[in-house]
């Protein structure tokens, strides 16, 4: 498959996108044929039931074989070139035989089942491909570059060398990696390393690519070309990932070489043998066609699938959207769980933790109600969460004037007669050293939080903390994840040592890997693979679609998670609730032992019916009775799934 186009492309409106994704599902070949090929069997299936004439139903049975069968038939004799035998091919083999003794409703089924399986697949391929190519979407697709002679200059994103100029005006997308020559803002790099809060940037302090500039201008130079950006090689991870990761089958698959030629290799002997005999023709193809059907892998086939179908039905329903069976099966699997922090552990938004008064003539209340009144016409977040912090506390917030955003450093505002500032901790050097604010800032930093001074004319009276809002379920999905798995859970996150520390310590996580940008968690998670171990990843931000691409599973929380982190993840959280992480992973150990005896029930029928009829003469009626009454059986087996009891069990609810 080539590979996608990784240029940037204009973002497409919402109503666009709709279109243009509708568009695009029947635009695949896969897609196509296999609706068609539903449609004919639909059609003939109830020709059939009406007792219409069998030429009309057996006309539809065929032109659904073609439909559906003539691509992975025509696959298959091209994988014979390469001495390779095919499963699909030895399917639409086995539907021909169904045909050739009048058994072509369940030839019909067998196509259709295969045909959707592959339109299935090329979708989810699709998909993919597009989310990689939206990710550069982030990139904007002009820059305001700075000439030699000081004149501003619109020019292409892509046109940008090492070494321009460029200037990033407030509200504006950051074109290109770069360093901050001069001006201040603050900068929400979330989609890069996965930090709650917009960082402070000055004079030569490091900007990505895609980032989004706050209320200030910065004038920066050009360090890495938009094919190097960060966010570039974001998306090539992630499409390196994935396709390794198309490569990946079900277990009954991996089997599929040898039972396949096994299968071919008797059925022949069973033609040719009795035919050296002296048995008929007619009699001896129809005891090879027999043969064929109790022997053919569609009732393995089906004793796996509806286990795991069965599983992602009732995955679905308890807010877990899990996209193969393939997924599926390979979250049992799973040894080791790694979390992201932020949107992950945690909502990704800020909130007040603690306040520090450095002047006793101020109480808590009246030192936040100061500060929330000269922040409310700010529409910074840390601004918001001092605001919802007095709002909960039901205090009363004054009007303020003369209020003054300084890029990067904090607001000023007048307080009724009071001048009251909401400042960072560089951009307050009192000359009372008494009253220093330094002391509780670099207490608050060394705990992971994020500080901020309150000074009333010029003069410090309190630290206030900032930290990010830690999901309430958290404690409890990490304790249930390292019950389902035998092992702690790890942490991977692009936040700073000391906050991720600090929330580690809160969850009970040893092993915490900070402040690593996408491609440090890739390497992160191919180290936890070493030694045959299986990793689940957890995340939600762009930053983190590499590692998920790069783990057994990725699974996003599907609140806060951006367009590729959901494209690439493997399953989906859609109800932002941890705990049915662990839950669906102990579902998947389930449908995994539902499998095994179905497997064991499947190989009992096939190997009694294909002796019988080796060894003696099965009659046509009853070897289809036998293998339609095992994939019966192991059909109502793995349904059993679909209760809300085993989702139930699986989350501890009940033993």
């Amino acid at each position: 498959m080539a590979a996608p186009t990784l240029a940037p492309t204009r973002p497409t409106p919402p109503s666009d996108r709709v279109l243009t994704r509708r568009t695009r599902l029947f635009a695949l070949p896969e897609v196509r044929w296999a609706a068609l090929a539903v449609a004919f069997f639909l059609a003939g299936l109830a020709m059939q039931l009406a007792d219409g004439p069998q030429w009309l139903w057996w006309g539809l049975y065929l032109a659904c074989y073609a439909a559906g069968g003539w691509e992975p038939g025509w696959a298959g004799l091209q994988a014979l070139r390469d001495k390779t035998l095919d499963v699909d091919l030895l399917m639409v083999a086995a539907a021909i035989g169904a045909a050739a003794i009048g058994q072509i409703t369940d030839g019909a089924l067998l196509i259709v089942i295969f045909a959707t399986s592959g339109a299935l697949e090329a979708l989810a391929t699709a998909r993919t491909e597009d989310s990689v190519r939206g990710l550069l979407d982030l990139t904007p697709d002009t820059a305001t570059r700075v000439a030699a002679d000081g004149a501003e200059e619109t020019v292409h994103a892509a046109d940008l060398r090492v070494g321009d100029v460029v200037v990033v005006r407030p509200g504006e997308r950051i074109a290109a990696d770069s360093t901050v020559l001069s001006g201040g803002s603050e900068v929400d790099q979330a989609t890069i390393t996965g930090e709650p809060l917009p960082v402070d940037k000055t004079a030569g302090d490091e900007v990505f690519a895609g980032t989004l500039n706050g209320t200030g201008a910065l004038r920066v130079r050009v360090e890495r070309r938009a094919e190097d950006s960060v966010v570039a090689r974001i998306a090539a991870l992630v499409e390196q990932a994935a396709q390794t990761k198309a490569r990946t089958q079900l277990f009954i698959e991996k089997i599929e070489q040898r039972y396949s030629i096994g299968m071919v290799a008797v059925t022949l002997a069973v033609f040719i043998v009795p035919l050296l005999f002296g048995d008929t023709v007619r009699q001896a193809l129809l005891r090879a066609m027999t043969f064929m059907i109790v022997a053919s892998p569609c009732a393995v086939v089906l004793a796996t699938m509806p286990p795991l179908l069965a599983a992602i039905a009732n995955a679905g329903r308890h807010g877990v959207l899990v996209k193969s069976a393939v997924v599926m099966e390979k979250l049992g699997a799973t040894t080791h769980i790694a979390f992201d922090k932020t949107g992950t552990l945690t909502r990704g938004i800020p909130e007040l933790a603690e306040i520090r008064r450095l002047d006793e003539r101020f109480t808590d209340d009246e030192l936040l109600a100061l500060a929330a009144s000269a922040e409310r016409p700010s529409e910074h977040p840390l601004a918001a969460a001092i605001v919802r912090a007095a709002r909960r506390r039901d205090l009363r917030l004054s009007e303020a004037t003369e209020f003054t955003a300084y890029p990067g450093r904090g607001v000023t505002a007048r307080v009724g007669d009071r001048l009251v500032g909401v400042v960072s901790p560089t951009a307050s050097r009192p000359a009372d050293q008494s009253h220093s604010p330094h002391t509780a800032v670099d207490a608050f930093h060394a705990d992971g939080y994020t500080a901020v001074v309150v000074t009333c004319e010029h003069r410090p009276i309190g630290v206030l903390a900032l930290t990010d809002r830690l999901r309430p379920e958290a404690e409890a999905a990490v304790r249930a994840s390292s019950a389902v798995t035998g092992t702690a859970p790890v942490l991977l996150t692009g936040d700073n040592r000391a906050a991720a520390d600090r929330l580690a310590a809160e969850l009970g996580i040893t092993d915490v890997r900070a402040e690593l940008l996408p491609d440090d968690k890739v390497t992160a998670v191919r180290e936890l693979q070493k030694d045959g171990r299986k990793v689940t990843v957890v995340g939600d931000g762009i930053n983190d679609a590499p590692a998920l691409a790069t783990a057994e599973v990725g699974i996003a929380m599907g609140g806060a998670g951006s367009d590729l982190t959901l494209q690439t993840a493997d399953a989906v959280v859609v109800r932002d609730d941890l705990t049915a992480i662990p839950a669906v992973i102990a579902l998947s150990r389930q449908a995994r032992r539902v499998v095994l005896a179905n497997l064991a029930i499947a190989a009992t029928f096939i190997g009694v019916l294909a002796v019988w009829d080796l060894a003696g003469t099965l009659p046509l009626p009853l070897g289809v009775a036998g293998h339609e009454g095992s994939t019966v059986i192991v059909g109502l087996n793995g349904l059993r799934l679909l209760r809300r009891a085993a989702w139930e069990r699986a989350a501890g609810i009940r033993d």
